[in-house]
């Protein structure tokens, strides 16, 4: 059926939305595929359906070729499921709960493997009903703290996650990668750029976990690579620890005055001007002690200090992933009061009065190392006495950490741990997301199967996530000019637009005509047959909704000619109608 754009529920706009930031979400707005109805969240109109939709329709042959089964599971979800597995604490503020009538807990699903691992229970019971993969494609539900950036972080948005079921660690093996592969002939299809980078599990547990990121400016998550080929999520890069080296013949830790020096820049210069050496200090001959406050599940509240380089700071992503489940923020000055061994500015793993009496610590706080601190490493450091630092201090002679934390910022040139070389920074949008869970969920929830044996046995679980509604946006984040949307042909909401200029009715018949034997082609006709518009504002709204392909029928029409507009290209060239036709 040809749609007729003077019939089509849409208003286009010609201001950006007040509270947009990036382009997609002003462009949707404007050209009417979306409305704002509350921060995060948004009405869909029937553009934004209709490029939905094709999205939805890609993957769901993608899944088929998979050999994956839809269903659909309600966002509405019991809390018990998520009692059992932990997730309705760990989640914390990020869930958005309710209660019915009668008291009882309900949550918005953030996502759903407790009632998918529920359901295979329910219906299968032997080794004989797997391998079996299932997936849906339904709204998700998170409270994010600042929503933003429309489409991009919601509060509301459409995903599809799906499940693998296997009796054995190499089934899963297996619809992990026929998962993998779907999402690339996904991605393909789509015309969109991604990068596979390793990742952090976080509240989804599980051990392999890979990242689909679109490399784009306005990504929120860093990403390193490297030439020969390593790529990860700053949170999942894992920074090579060096060799220790020997502690003989190292001079011995001295304490000295150093007035006026909380920060790493004041003491390095102190150190230049009172301490001179043949090669002069540099922050990175200092060790940064920074105190972090955990909240753990139970509400209890425990400091730790991590030493890392004084030239890297702390990346708060990362302290997340050492840290999880826990929260992770900064000391407070409250913290800091609490523990007067805290000396602010002159932190430290050692101090003299822990020297003479054999302490680790004098703060009595777990002291947490990077792995560049290896036995043998000297340090300049805090001495844990106002306006005093320690120099030469060498670990594993004169202090010994409680373990490791990975938590200091990556840089440009930082060694891939896989030897590949060094690797380079770049933001990049998570589009997809795949998961070996294994047992953690089967295990909870007491899915077993009868094996070939007759013993039962836990099932392993795989999960796979797409974002649909981020990808939209994310394809009109790449695909656009200062005028407007340019989709791609694969999802956009018409294969061609038909526009009829001038105020003849032989215009409109002709442009009638063209679009009926469009139609006819098997095409999806957007026809914009409003009588009483200028062609300048139909060629505006014409750019801005982003059919990539439009055919003006205006003056020459009486001669059979029409004017093909690409706007990919920003190609115009005048035909005749046959030839119009014949190019689709």
């Amino acid at each position: 059926m040809i749609t007729r754009l003077s019939k089509l529920f849409v208003r286009t706009l010609r201001e950006d939305p007040v509270d947009a930031e990036v382009a997609s979400h002003k462009l949707l707005v404007r050209a009417g595929y979306i409305r704002r109805q509350a921060p995060g969240v948004f009405a869909w109109l029937p553009l934004g359906l209709r490029v939905k939709a094709r999205i939805e329709t890609i993957i769901r042959e993608e899944m088929a070729a998979a050999d994956a089964q839809e269903v659909h599971f309600p966002a509405l979800l019991p809390r018990e499921p998520y009692e059992v597995t932990n997730r309705w604490t760990e989640y914390g503020d990020g869930l958005f709960r309710l209660q019915d009538r009668k008291g009882a807990d309900y949550l918005l699903a953030p996502t759903h493997e407790e009632v998918f691992t529920l359901l295979v229970k329910d219906l299968y019971g032997s080794y004989k009903d797997l391998p079996l993969t299932i997936f849906q494609i339904q709204d998700k539900y998170r409270d994010e703290a600042r929503p933003r950036a429309g489409l991009l972080r919601g509060r509301e948005f459409t995903m599809k996650d799906a499940y693998s079921f296997d009796v054995k660690d190499e089934g899963l093996a297996a619809s992990y990668q026929a998962q993998r592969d779907a999402y690339e002939r996904i991605f393909a299809r789509l015309g969109m750029e991604y990068v596979i980078v390793q990742a952090d599990a976080g509240a989804m547990g599980g051990s392999r976990s890979e990242e689909f990121l679109h490399p784009t400016p306005i990504g929120e998550d860093t990403f390193v690579r490297s030439a020969g080929g390593y790529a990860a999520n700053v949170e999942a890069y894992t920074t090579p620890a060096p060799e220790a080296r020997s502690l003989e013949g190292l001079a011995p830790a001295t304490v000295v005055d150093s007035p006026g020096t909380p920060t790493i820049a004041t003491l390095v210069e102190l150190l230049n001007e009172r301490h001179a050496k043949a090669e002069p200090w540099t922050a990175a001959d200092t060790l940064k002690n920074v105190v972090l406050a955990l909240t753990h599940l139970d509400g209890t509240r425990e400091l730790v200090v991590v030493g890392i380089p004084g030239d890297r700071d702390a990346d708060m992503k990362r302290a997340e992933v050492v840290f999880a489940p826990a929260e992770v923020d900064a000391a407070s000055e409250a913290d800091f009061a609490r523990h007067p061994g805290l000396v602010k500015g002159y932190i430290g793993p050692w101090s003299v009065r822990g020297a003479v009496l054999g302490e680790e610590s004098s703060t009595g706080i777990r002291y947490l190392v990077d792995p560049r601190v290896v036995d043998g490493t000297a340090w300049v450091t805090g001495a844990n006495v106002d306006e005093q630092h320690v120099l030469d201090l060498v670990a594993g002679r004169d202090f010994v950490a409680d373990g490791v934390a990975d938590i200091a910022s990556v840089r440009e040139g930082d060694p891939a741990p896989d030897g590949s070389g060094p690797v380079e920074l770049a933001r990049g949008m998570e589009i997809g997301h795949v998961f070996q869970l294994g047992r953690k969920y089967a295990e909870a929830l007491g899915l077993k199967v009868l094996d070939e044996n007759g013993k039962l046995v836990t099932v392993t679980m795989g999960s796979y996530g797409i974002g649909v509604t981020r990808i939209l946006a994310a394809i009109a984040e790449a695909n656009h000019d200062a005028k407007g949307l340019i989709w791609p042909e694969e999802v956009a909401p018409y294969d061609v637009q038909v526009v009829a200029t001038g105020r003849d009715a032989a215009i409109f018949e002709v442009a009638q005509g063209v679009a009926e034997q469009l139609e006819a082609k098997r095409l999806e006709v957007l026809y914009d047959d409003r009588p009483k518009v200028s062609p300048g504002v139909k060629f505006g709204d014409a750019e801005l909704l982003g059919v990539p392909r439009i055919v003006i029928v205006g003056r020459d029409a009486a001669e059979g000619r029409v004017e093909l507009w690409d706007r990919r290209s920003g190609e115009r060239s005048s035909v005749t109608i046959d030839e119009a036709l014949a190019s689709f």
